[in-house]
């Protein structure tokens, strides 16, 4: 399984956090291809500089560190995410769904409501047994 983990879930990766789930924790350690989308990195940014969230100050060396690999934004992903079902109207969210869906790759996420893209998206609640 190659996996792009949702905002949120990196976040308490990198924080080390026990909010994370147990299950999603065991799968992002055994998993050895996890990428993180550039739509990620701008949402933190974005958030980060309004004061409304905590996070590390240089993104792409805790990424590196964490052996996740960056996940650039492309005219294709642009397009597929423009064309989803308005099952949900958060845009980056709607923007890893579409990389996910085009990449081939399972995005591991908090937000349950992604559910209804299909098989590319895995509510973190749905792990068992991790």
């Amino acid at each position: 399984m190659r996996l792009l983990l949702d905002t949120r879930l990196l976040l308490w990766w990198l924080a080390g956090s026990r909010r994370l789930p147990r299950q999603s924790r065991e799968l992002i350690r055994r998993t050895e291809d996890i990428f993180v989308s550039a739509a990620t990195a701008w949402e933190i940014a974005i958030k980060k500089a309004l004061g409304r969230l905590n996070a590390p100050n240089d993104l792409e060396a805790a990424l590196a560190a964490s052996r996740f690999q960056e996940l650039p934004i492309s005219v294709r992903h642009a397009v597929r995410a423009g064309m989803l079902p308005r099952h949900h109207y958060d845009l980056f969210d709607r923007m890893l769904v579409a990389q996910a869906q085009v990449e081939g790759l399972t995005l591991l996420t908090h937000d349950e409501r992604l559910e209804a893209y299909g098989r590319a998206v895995l509510p973190c609640t749905k792990l068992t047994g991790a």
